[in-house]
């Protein structure tokens, strides 16, 4: 059975963030998501996920600048040394923190020496990482003009191009819907590479709103499928978080068959 991780980027932004992991907790999340937990001490992180009995589902390497613009590095030529910089640097937090993944960000590119790039810097990424499993998520160019994964297709091309256990494929509804049209038509092609999941509504990005039949729809599909990963909650509350989570449901269990996706450690 999946579990439900509350993004801490998004989720309780109306608490300071050290006191977030409280509130996930009291709502009922069993793990978080922190994108970039390199403002604080992560021994200090820790010690919160530790308190509230939390798992780190999900952290992002580092893009340089993320302020002023960058998403990444991994795609874009010229660019190998200061990914490898924040690998390394992800490598540390993530030694201390334990996340269950770690989101490799491709950054802003295109064209055949952008992939040639990528599928590098995840060969390396993957082997200096290998104790760590990664994940290469689809987002759609609305939100991020020019970001080099903006396809599913090409994504799963590019992880069978690197070839490494240790890389999955993060699946954000969200970003699905907006890609796609149907996230189920993805989920059903790639469900077998997926490792970590994500949701929100579209096109706003808000909450599932009051469980409508596409997301309990969406959730039946991971209990019948064996989804055995994280549902991290990434999305803009349109008001107090604790008043946006009455989707929070879980369907009853169906048939599992087959090698769940998200079942390796």
């Amino acid at each position: 059975m999946y579990k439900f991780a509350a993004n801490l980027n998004f989720l309780f932004t109306e608490l300071p963030f050290m006191a977030r992991f409280a509130a996930a907790r009291a709502a009922g999340f069993e793990g978080v998501e922190v994108l970039f937990p390199y403002d604080h001490p992560p021994q200090e992180i820790r010690r919160e996920l530790t308190r509230h009995g939390l798992t780190l589902a999900l952290m992002n390497a580092p893009p340089p600048n993320w302020a002023g613009g960058e998403r990444g590095f991994a795609a874009v030529p010229g660019g190998e040394d200061r990914f490898h910089e924040g690998f390394e640097r992800a490598m540390h937090v993530a030694d201390v923190l334990k996340p269950q993944r770690l989101h490799v960000m491709a950054g802003r590119a295109e064209g055949p020496l952008a992939r040639r790039t990528l599928v590098e810097n995840l060969k390396w990424a993957c082997r200096h990482g290998s104790r760590h499993q990664l994940t290469l998520e689809p987002v759609n160019p609305r939100d991020m003009p020019g970001f080099f994964l903006s396809d599913f297709a090409l994504t799963v091309a590019i992880m069978d191009e690197v070839q490494a256990p240790n890389l999955w494929l993060q699946f954000d509804y969200y970003h699905a819907q907006m890609l796609a049209g149907d996230p189920m038509t993805p989920w059903e092609r790639y469900k077998s590479r997926i490792g970590h999941v994500q949701i929100a509504s579209a096109p706003d990005r808000r909450e599932p709103r009051g469980m409508g039949v596409e997301h309990s729809g969406f959730f039946a599909r991971l209990t019948r499928d064996g989804y055995r990963g994280w549902v991290g909650a990434e999305y803009t509350p349109g008001g107090a978080t604790a008043d946006s989570l009455s989707w929070m449901v879980r369907p009853a269990a169906g048939p599992i068959t087959g090698t769940p996706p998200g079942s390796r450690p």
